[in-house]
């Protein structure tokens, strides 16, 4: 086939279950030059998240695929027996995000997702410090859907290459379109697939599976300050205990349970700060925990958005343990004021990990004179007070109640007698 253009349609919508202004979803086409005809769609958002040098250290940038990312002319429609569609998208100052499309008689797949980016854009990566400026990574992916369908995955699906993490999120893509429109039949991907329940146990002879190991909980853990600062001052003050909640199978193929404390004398704690995003990173000695706050411009509110952790566990049957959400909306106040809460709240990541945050008092973005702003108590905390208040109405209630009886009774009392 001859070479292809590309056409880009912007669409803006909500990311999915957050109701925020995170990365907008775009249609990506990939046109036969010759024909004219449509042979890739693609239809997603993208966040990135990745470690780079600085003059002053490590740092991290946090970035959505932009709204005026383009489909480049080095995207290929491919040639039969010869090479294979690729979506190669543009953005910055020579950043690309290339899909590589492979197939087979009955389905087709994207067999590597690569991301090319050029350090010296300060814009996306401030103060970088390094002798090669255009780096590359690749991944394979779990991308596949059957021929002449779509693949669709509401879901978030997060791909690590080396220090980059790509998050796509609401994906619609087809390649190998033989109408130039989607299909309406689809392939659904696994993340979106609810986990079958198990059946009845139907042979009479099966021994009863082991109850899974829980190990002890430990104490609560102790509450720490963590600041993050950028270049316009202070992004994120949070003062909370940790506690990390994780489930997994063992090299003898029993489920565990097991809560750890995050030890704030044993964390390195750093982050970045840009507009719309606070990061904090805090390392411990086979961790690394990332909270990611975001802000929602309409309704000017900020809130935890994502969490990621990597860590090592040296009884697991997979020693790296991997998990991460970037779809949450936790902790969340107005933008200026800050989020408090003394009750023990829970953040599912995924159905294998979890974070308890105990005494949590945390401010994004509009911080001033690095300290809190007008607190917002949770909801756990209001609850929490209306039982003693109920209490204490009812008591104070059935107080009265007993007085105006005492009183009416005295009253009767003395209408039966006479003065004399």
């Amino acid at each position: 086939m001859a070479g292809s253009s590309g056409a880009r349609t912007p669409q803006r919508l909500l990311l999915l279950l957050l109701g925020l202004i995170h990365v907008a979803s775009s249609i990506f086409v990939v046109r036969n030059n010759s024909t004219e005809a449509s042979c890739i769609m693609a239809n997603f958002s993208a966040a990135f998240f990745m470690n780079y040098s600085t003059e002053s250290g490590l740092g991290n940038a946090t970035f959505d695929l932009p709204q005026n990312a383009l489909v480049l002319n080095s995207s290929s429609c491919g040639k039969e027996n010869a090479s294979n569609p690729s979506l190669v998208i543009g953005f910055g100052e020579g950043h690309t995000l290339t899909m590589n499309f492979t197939r087979t008689a009955k389905s087709y797949q994207v067999q590597l997702l690569s991301f090319t980016f050029n350090l010296s854009d300060g814009h996306f990566f401030p103060n970088a410090s390094t002798s090669s400026k255009e780096m590359s990574v690749e991944s394979k992916t779990d991308i596949q859907a059957d021929i002449d369908k779509k693949y669709r995955c509401i879901s978030s699906n997060q791909i690590t290459m080396n220090n980059v993490t790509v998050t796509l999120s609401d994906v619609t893509i087809q390649a190998y379109l033989s109408n130039n429109n989607f299909s309406k039949e689809e392939t659904r991907c696994r993340q979106d697939t609810p986990t079958p329940k198990p059946g009845p146990t139907t042979h009479p002879t099966a021994a009863p599976l082991p109850t899974p190991t829980r190990p002890p909980t430990p104490e609560a853990p102790s509450v720490s300050k963590y600041n993050v600062s950028g270049p316009n001052g202070t992004c994120l003050l949070a003062n909370m205990g940790l506690q990390l909640n994780i489930t997994y199978e063992r090299k003898d193929n029993t489920s565990v349970r097991r809560i750890f404390n995050i030890n704030p004398n044993k964390t390195a704690a750093h982050g970045s700060c840009t507009p719309q995003v606070a990061v904090l990173e805090l390392n411990t000695e086979n961790s690394t925990l990332i909270f990611r706050f975001g802000m929602n411009a309409t309704t000017s509110k900020f809130f935890l958005q994502g969490i990621l952790l990597n860590t090592t566990l040296p009884d697991a049957k997979q020693p790296s343990f991997e998990a991460s959400n970037d779809s949450l909306k936790e902790l969340q106040a107005t933008v200026g004021n800050s989020y408090k809460c003394n009750a023990e709240e829970n953040v599912k990541v995924t159905d294998s990990f979890s974070v308890n945050i105990f005494r949590v008092w945390v401010q994004a973005f509009k911080v001033e004179g690095d300290k809190f702003g007008s607190v917002e108590e949770c909801l756990l905390d209001e609850n929490n007070m209306l039982i003693p208040i109920a209490v204490g109405g009812a008591l104070a209630g059935l107080v009265l109640i007993v007085l105006i009886a005492y009183l009416i009774g005295r009253k009767r009392s003395h209408a039966g007698y006479q003065t004399i």
